[in-house]
């Protein structure tokens, strides 16, 4: 038989249509096309005065969240140590959150409902890069100074990403620059990462966590990294001049460990599994109380903020009463408790540990639907206290136990991982507990993601006007 002759078949032609190509190994035409991509943006005469701008504004501002943090501790000092000593009381009494977190809950309330920005980010709804002009700055500042000084649950660093990102846009309203939806951006996340580094004692968590919480990657990853690098890191170098000139406290994230670190063994990675999602289920459960919390103060604003203020101190005077311990373990954001934890973790009975859990867990849910503050501090130290409390367990050291319970505690609390271990190895000053951090970090995150979110929470700028808030 004679075979059909053979056609040459035209050859073909990568990319053409209809007649795909071979696909290039290892992304090969993909990465020039967004290294290109980045060259484009780093020649761009305005992204260039813009990161310089950028790094210009962390001078200022990491000179305002400087006296913004000594205002804050010295006004705590004086609410929780000088007033009680000067009335005859060693420690504050048992009573004594009670009529400061009420004030704290009356006074939010008011910001609330009659300032722009209503007082700033609503922390059940977690960290936010940015969203909050220049004008929501001075209720910011004062519902975190009658929120954080007089007892609330919460921590700085919310307060300050606001007051960061929203000085360096009114520092380019001062300057006359123009105004573009990119410098927008990048004004406002090297600003806020110029004062978080201030409270985290480290301009890499700070840019990390900025980087983080944007969620970019690619040219755009480079494009926010770049500046809130820089902005950080002179902010960071100005913020440690300037405290050393001063002389005055701002409070410092790290800790000195009571105990020897122990090499990390078998039981210690498994029980950080088990640990990483027990405490995730715990610190979701308390978000979730959050917002519900939210929800509620969202209707009526001025009563239920003022009770909720109330109630946390009601969770303070209980748990000293029980305890006989000082009521400042529950009514503060935990950054002064956690380094008092991690070095004498046997002064805590299991009885304390049990009642700081629950008390200043119910604390920690009803001031992230009402009061202002970030959401970090009081996850860690509840991290903390949880792995001490198991670290009796067989194969758990109590090293590791911290380690993994505020891996665990930060994630569940920011959706942040990177980080949140990143955070845990700045609090122990040391990598050695590397390992136990990344596995709770990951279990918390699954174990997170895996569970129902709740309600959502109001966007800020909702709340009603108080003449029309609802019955």
């Amino acid at each position: 038989m004679t075979q059909p002759s053979q056609q040459p078949q035209p050859q073909q032609q990568p990319g053409q249509p209809g007649r795909p190509g071979p696909p290039p190994a290892g992304g090969a035409t993909a990465q020039p096309e967004e290294a290109e991509k980045l060259r484009d943006l780093l020649r761009t005469p305005g992204y260039l005065k813009t990161l310089l701008f950028c790094g210009l504004v962390g001078v200022p501002v990491s000179l305002a969240a400087f006296w913004f943090l000594a205002g804050l501790h010295s006004l705590e000092r004086l609410m929780w140590a000088d007033l009680p000593q000067a009335l005859g009381h060693d420690t504050p009494p048992w009573w004594w959150p009670l009529p400061l977190l009420l004030v704290a809950g009356v006074c939010v309330g008011q910001i609330v409902t009659r300032f722009p920005g209503a007082g700033g980010h609503i922390p059940a709804s977690g960290l936010h890069a940015g969203g909050l002009g220049s004008a929501a700055l001075p209720g910011v500042v004062l519902a975190a100074v009658f929120s954080l000084p007089l007892g609330a649950v919460l921590g700085p660093e919310a307060p300050l990403i606001a007051l960061g990102g929203g000085l360096a846009i009114l520092f380019r309203h001062l300057a006359g620059s123009p105004e573009t939806p990119l410098s927008a951006v990048l004004l406002g996340a090297a600003g806020a990462a110029a004062a978080v580094s201030a409270i985290f004692g480290n301009p890499l968590v700070g840019a990390i966590l900025l980087m983080e919480l944007a969620g970019v990657g690619g040219p755009r990853l480079f494009t926010v990294m770049l500046p809130a690098l820089l902005s950080s890191g002179i902010g960071s170098l100005v913020f440690t001049g300037f405290d050393r000139w001063t002389g005055l406290g701002t409070g410092s994230l790290s800790m000195k460990l009571g105990v020897p670190a122990p090499r990390l063994d078998s039981g210690d990675v498994l029980w950080s599994f088990l640990l990483g999602a027990a405490v995730a289920v715990g610190v979701h459960l308390i978000q979730y109380g959050g917002r519900l919390t939210a929800v509620r103060v969202a209707k009526r604003p001025l009563i239920v903020t003022a009770v909720c203020g109330l109630a946390t101190g009601v969770c303070a005077a209980a748990y000293t009463l029980i305890t006989d311990r000082t009521p400042v373990d529950v009514a503060s954001s935990g950054q002064a408790t956690l380094a008092e934890l991690a070095a004498d973790p046997h002064a805590w009975s299991v009885g304390a540990l049990v009642a700081v859990l629950v008390w200043k867990g119910i604390g920690y849910s009803l001031c992230l639907g009402s009061l202002r503050g970030g959401p970090i501090f009081p996850a860690l130290f509840l991290g903390a206290a949880a792995g001490v409390l198991l670290a009796p367990l067989p194969g758990l050291s109590i090293v590791p136990g911290l380690a993994a319970g505020m891996a665990a505690a930060a994630t569940a609390a920011l959706r942040l991982p990177v980080s949140s271990v990143l955070l845990v190895v700045l609090v122990l000053g040391s990598t050695a507990m590397i390992p136990v951090a990344i596995i709770a970090a990951v279990v918390a995150f699954v174990t997170t993601a895996l569970m129902p979110a709740g309600p959502a929470v109001p966007p800020v700028g909702t709340v009603p006007p108080v003449a029309t808030a609802s019955p």
